[in-house]
């Protein structure tokens, strides 16, 4: 549990510390010259994209990065006795690491869409900008479902260890957290496709 809030508060640090950056970065642009102001105004807007980007992968992979610990320290634990069960400890290991691919998925999309990934000549609107801040979050909050499935994770290695045969069912039981993150994926994507990124 303490885990748990620890990373939690952690990733909400990290979050306002970027949106903090964000916001000054936003305030400086809006001093430059009025000659400048369209093309700083997309830079901006372009932060915003960045931050997005940032949120969705980091939070997501700091969650991961928790929950393959939790999973792992289980697994190594169970193949030191039985090193026979290697391969189905490692499935069940790896399975939250999923969430962390979801957060780059985002982030690369996101790139894509402002045109950060060699078409530079996306105009990004603020909409678009304050739009990629959310949908970091949304990618970014719902991926701390790694840190729960690496707890399931780690009860279904200890389980395997005792009976190899319950292997499979495990491993669904480790799956039923990861839809948390689906979902959160999947409302990314909607909200990408609805503000013209996509």
């Amino acid at each position: 549990m303490k885990i748990k809030r620890k990373a939690a508060i952690m990733a909400m640090l990290f979050a306002a510390m970027l949106c903090f950056s964000a916001i000054l970065a936003i305030a400086q642009d809006e001093n430059a010259d009025n000659s400048t102001a369209a093309a700083n105004e997309s830079d901006s807007n372009k932060t915003l994209i960045i931050l997005g980007c940032v949120l969705a992968i980091g939070i997501a992979g700091v969650s991961s990065a928790i929950g393959l610990a939790l999973a792992g320290s289980s697994a190594v634990a169970v193949t030191a006795e039985k090193p026979n069960l290697f391969g189905k400890l490692l499935v069940l290991q790896v399975l939250p690491m999923t969430q962390s691919v979801y957060g780059l998925l985002t982030a690369i999309l996101l790139m894509m869409g402002a045109g950060l990934l060699g078409g530079g000549g996306v105009n990004v609107t603020p909409l678009m900008g304050m739009g990629a801040v959310w949908i970091g979050l949304a990618v970014g909050l719902t991926g701390i479902s790694a840190i729960n499935q690496g707890m399931v994770a780690s009860s279904s290695i200890s389980a395997v260890g005792r009976n190899p045969d319950v292997a499979a069912r495990g491993i669904i039981f480790t799956v039923m957290p990861e839809t948390i993150a689906i979902f959160g994926l999947l409302v990314g994507i909607l909200l990408m496709t609805g503000l013209g990124l996509l």
